[in-house]
């Protein structure tokens, strides 16, 4: 969707609006002394102040981090953030690859993602593959939890959980709009709007960014994208003069989807030549999708001390990725993972998937991956806190009921190519490749209580999962779900998942925490499989001393047994099914730093900051798996996909009239199968370090003109060898655009 003609109303509106009315919004997420309040609803801490009083390692990205690059790809947030490791796909972020901590990255399948606190992977029980994910562009902050504390948010407690804050009702008539338009014709609109009376709220949000993408398909087609989405809140609540406060919010969410994009990478030979072009048999790659969310917040207070939020949500997503999946010659099956790997035991299958030579009728074989989900709850907290003589106490309880499902109802049509344009040649019948529901119903609480007395806090807490897994697959030839030849298999899991932290504090410039927690992660619905199970154990400390802040955390994760999945996105088969890896330790150090080269007084401000993690993985058991990226594991073996180093740095000139930015990021070398010693050229990625940069300068204060640069130094880098090749990062890419406030 072009941007011109919306945004030239959207501009009138919002001047209109803006007549006499005056700029009333500051910034309230700096380091600062906070009294014990209970947080507000649908966040994990709300501000850098309550991440940095933890008794676990957390990390809140506030809206003016996030304002700095205006970023529209959630890997280049995430990467500023020590202990987060992400491999990147298709350069845009549509689809990322998040790791917390040296958990399986594929997918972001192996960690709790929420968006206002509700848990918004497509089915985070049953097929947590992350193939939805919420836009960074129009979220005010992003909260990272990685210590002992997340027992409050499962099911996935190993690394930690990531919450997206969304736009919030602001506190008075207020809006913005930005637009910007750069490099490979890529535009980015994004308009909200709010209010705030006495007893009535609201903001409505609109976003849309595209691309016509970096890749090159030999017939010149469009590799790009298009999202829409948008966002509406309203919220209903008591008189301030009322003796029981009370409010209700009601919040909508509906984003669309087009992308061109291919799990068709290059080989090695081709991707030294032109790392940025296609194959001809990827042209008809192309992803649909849409998502909905209702969400219902009602807020209790009963008093300052004594809170109650329950939610009710659902989340609906509709996705079809068509896409290349499988090359015929003479009659015998390849998929392209197998061919792209080695063309060379594979020339006559090579041929056909570059287009050098023509293939018949049914050659090319595209799977429509046609899957609808449905994840929806409801989940109750209960905040109340009291004092007593010199000691603060906190008791939160959580109670979620959980229900969700993914529906697969898939086909394969044939494709033959000619002079390198494919061709229809079969058409498959929708449910004749996969016809199955896999579905799982939960019901999780928690309990966790914090202890503060003089400079000690303490957190211990309990969490407890009860899930029943469940399959049913149809026959192949059963279209209409009549029932003929039903297949069904149950897997059930119960489990206690406890956890403490510590937090001393010897004065206002240096403390030490810790933990010990148990992590956890859902098995499949294999009749018997256990789940993954691990002990975590984190030692650290935050500190501010010469003016430097910073904080360093050393972690330790000992799985007693590691499951593996089998996603089509690793270069599996997309089965889903989980295999048991069994023992592996993975231990690591984390450090950020941060420090203001001018005086704090100055017109001035020439803030820095240093984050680096160290992650060391290995495996304390050898085994055999058809995965792609685990194959012939032995004992030692480090694990796929997590670099060993990676640090990320950054330095911004900020002034009353302009900013600007400058970010680096070094991501190590990291091997793409598991292995040891020296990684091999064939079955690894390269270290690359990428400079962004963006500056702001304001017309007045209301307007102000934006300018970013992609990979300013125009580094040509592989950023993954998964889906089924290896695949480019974004090449250097200039935007420019206008941003208007009232």
């Amino acid at each position: 969707m072009k941007v011109n003609l919306t945004l030239s109303m959207l501009l009138v509106l919002s001047i209109s609006y803006a007549q006499d009315q005056k700029n009333v919004k500051k910034e309230k997420d700096s380091v600062q002394y906070l009294n014990e309040v209970i947080i507000q609803t649908n966040v994990i801490f709300g501000s850098k102040y309550e991440a940095q009083n933890r008794t676990g390692s957390s990390y809140y990205v506030s809206p003016k981090e996030l304002k700095k690059f205006n970023y529209t790809d959630i890997n280049r947030v995430l990467k500023t953030v020590p202990g987060v490791n992400i491999y990147e796909e298709d350069g845009f972020g549509l689809r990322p690859n998040i790791s917390l901590r040296g958990t399986s990255p594929e997918r972001s399948s192996k960690i709790s993602i929420m968006e206002d606190g509700v848990l918004i992977a497509p089915a985070p029980y049953s097929a947590p593959a992350a193939y939805y994910f919420p836009s960074i562009a129009r979220m005010e902050a992003i909260e990272i939890l990685k210590g002992s504390s997340q027992v409050q948010y499962g099911p996935f407690t190993t690394g930690g959980a990531i919450n997206m804050v969304s736009s919030q009702i602001p506190e008075t008539l207020s809006g913005s709009v930005l637009a910007s338009y750069g490099s490979f014709n890529s535009g980015q609109l994004r308009a909200k709007i709010g209010d705030n009376k006495p007893t009535f709220g609201y903001m409505v949000e609109y976003l849309n960014y595209n691309s016509d993408g970096f890749k090159n398909l030999p017939n010149g087609a469009n590799t790009g994208f298009d999202k829409n989405d948008m966002v509406a809140k309203f919220r209903l609540n008591s008189k301030p003069e009322a003796a029981l406060q009370q409010a209700l919010e009601v919040k909508f969410q509906y984003s669309d989807e087009v992308a061109n994009e291919t799990y068709l990478g290059l080989t090695d030979t081709d991707f030294s030549l032109n790392p940025f072009n296609r194959y001809a048999s990827s042209q008809k790659d192309k992803m649909t999708n849409d998502h909905i969310q209702l969400q219902l917040t009602h807020t209790l207070d009963f008093n300052p001390n004594f809170r109650i939020t329950t939610n009710a949500y659902y989340n609906g997503f509709s996705r079809n990725w068509y896409k290349l999946n499988d090359v015929v010659f003479e009659g015998q099956k390849v998929g392209i993972s197998s061919i792209v790997e080695d063309p060379e035991n594979y020339p006559s299958y090579f041929s056909i998937v570059n287009g050098s030579v023509d293939g018949g009728d049914n050659a090319l074989l595209v799977k429509a991956n046609n899957r609808k989900y449905i994840s929806k709850g409801v989940q109750t907290k209960f905040d109340y806190h009291f004092n007593t003589a010199n000691v603060f106490h906190d008791i939160e309880i959580g109670l979620r009921y959980h229900y969700d499902e993914e529906d697969r109802f898939q086909w394969v049509d044939g494709y033959n190519i000619t002079n390198g344009q494919m061709e229809l040649s079969s058409k498959g019948t929708p449910g004749s490749d996969a016809n199955r529901i896999s579905d799982a119903k939960a019901f999780a609480a928690f309990a966790l209580y914090k202890f503060k007395y003089d400079k000690l806090t303490l957190t211990p807490g309990i969490r407890y999962e009860n899930i029943t897994l469940g399959r049913t697959n149809y026959a192949s030839t059963d279209f209409e779900r009549t029932g003929i030849n039903l297949s069904y298999r149950e897997n059930k899991v119960d489990v206690f998942i406890p956890g403490i932290g510590a937090n001393y504090k010897f004065n206002k410039n240096i403390s030490a925490f810790g933990g010990v927690h148990k992590g956890f992660s859902p098995p499949s619905n294999q009749v018997g499989q256990k789940p993954e199970e691990s002990i975590n154990y984190e030692l650290g400390s935050r500190f501010s001393v010469f003016g430097i802040r910073g904080e360093l955390v050393g972690f330790f994760n000992d799985y007693s047994n590691l499951l593996g999945s089998d996603l089509a996105a690793s270069g599996g088969t997309g089965s889903l099914e989980q295999f048991n890896a069994g023992e592996v330790e993975v231990k690591g150090i984390e450090l950020l730093l941060n420090y203001n080269l001018l005086p704090s007084n100055g017109p001035y401000a020439l803030p820095i900051s240093f984050g680096y993690t160290f992650t060391d993985t290995k495996f304390l058991n050898s085994f055999g798996s058809e995965d792609a990226i685990w194959g012939e594991v032995r004992a030692g073996d480090e694990l796929p996909y997590i670099a060993k180093h990676q640090f990320n740095t950054s330095i911004s000139l900020e002034h009353a009239k302009f900013e600007l930015n400058l970010n680096g990021r070094f991501n190590g070398a990291f091997r793409t199968i598991a292995g040891s010693g020296k990684i091999p050229d064939a079955n690894g990625v390269d270290s690359n370090f990428i400079l962004d940069f963006s500056g702001k300068y304001h017309l007045n204060k209301n307007l102000s003109i934006t300018g970013n640069v992609i990979n300013l130094l125009d580094k040509t880098y592989a950023v993954s060898r998964v889906p089924s090749g290896l695949r480019p990062g974004l090449p250097f890419g200039a935007y420019a655009g206008l941003e208007f406030n009232f």
